[in-house]
């Protein structure tokens, strides 16, 4: 009997986690029609399971001034991903869990283009690495690190 609800409990967990994971993962991507590392950061959003809505502009600087990206946290392309910016090559798994936690930031940024982040693969080097949050207030506080390999 006992045994019957847990299998029972185990379920209604579940249940109630799916909502999460059907969140729809939609990007909308701005990115320069000169950057080459963009579609492969693409390439690892789809892979991850993000639709992605792909749009190329030889202007990506008022992109970033539209969507309130410091200067100091730009990259070479900005996407928007359920109402957050996500600057750079941030990792789809990053995405994921803001997208699950909902903080109270304005989004998510991989300052300029470090070495084995998504899209930025050379081989099996690996430049250590921080995804980084920013607010509207121009607070920012580190969401991940990545070690060097």
């Amino acid at each position: 009997m006992s045994n019957a609800q847990l299998v029972s409990t185990t379920k209604r967990i579940q249940d109630k986690q799916t909502p999460l994971k059907s969140t729809s993962l939609n990007a909308t991507v701005y990115h320069s029609p000169d950057c080459n590392c963009c579609g492969g950061w693409i390439d690892h959003l789809k892979a991850q399971g993000f639709q992605i809505t792909d749009f190329s502009t030889p202007d990506i600087e008022t992109v970033k001034q539209k969507y309130n990206v410091p200067d100091n946290l730009s990259s070479c392309h900005t996407a928007i991903v359920n109402g957050y910016v996500i600057e750079g090559h941030v990792p789809a798994d990053d995405i994921k869990r803001l997208l699950q936690e909902k903080p109270n930031v304005t989004g998510l940024s991989v300052p300029q283009m470090p070495v084995g982040t998504p899209g930025m693969e050379m081989g099996d080097r690996k430049d250590p690495f921080s995804v980084l949050s920013f607010d509207s207030k121009g607070s920012v506080a580190v969401f991940n690190k990545y070690p060097s390999s």
